[in-house]
């Protein structure tokens, strides 16, 4: 355990997070996500939801003020539903960690799975609301 990180922050997760540069992209994805044919990196998260791993992880990543889109989302399959609960969870997390607060983005299914693939990894979650994937791009750390 370290003093001011989140225990739900895996030693694996932690290391990611450190070794990603600017531009990197990481995905946090529900538990329907097809994470181990997608990416080569995956890590395990089974059992938290994202919106209290988002809590934990954006105090400690900047997130990319060079792009127009550095919080990305799954868009909705037309004719399916999801919980607008899921959204609202994750732009509550936005406001409170992160300066930048950028608006969420939406990428069409396929093309999600195209930017997980060229991900620097995918966080598998437990979490298992529909349309809940979203991914971060890093930014530059300030000094």
């Amino acid at each position: 355990m370290l003093k001011g990180i989140s225990p739900l922050l895996s030693p694996e997760l932690l290391s990611t997070l450190y070794r990603m540069g600017h531009g990197d992209e990481i995905v946090f994805a529900d538990a329907h996500f097809p994470g181990e044919s997608t990416n080569d990196t995956v890590i395990r998260a089974d059992g938290l939801q994202i919106a209290e791993l988002l809590d934990a992880v954006l105090p400690l990543l900047e997130l990319d003020s060079y792009v127009s889109d550095p919080v990305l989302m799954m868009s909705v399959v037309p004719g399916d539903s999801c919980d607008p609960s899921v959204e609202a969870s994750y732009k509550q997390s936005l406001e409170k960690h992160s300066e930048l607060n950028p608006a969420i983005m939406f990428a069409e299914r396929f093309e999600f799975y195209e930017r997980a693939k060229k991900a620097f990894a995918v966080v598998m979650t437990g979490d298992t609301r529909k349309y809940g994937n979203i991914l971060f791009k890093k930014g530059v750390t300030p000094v």
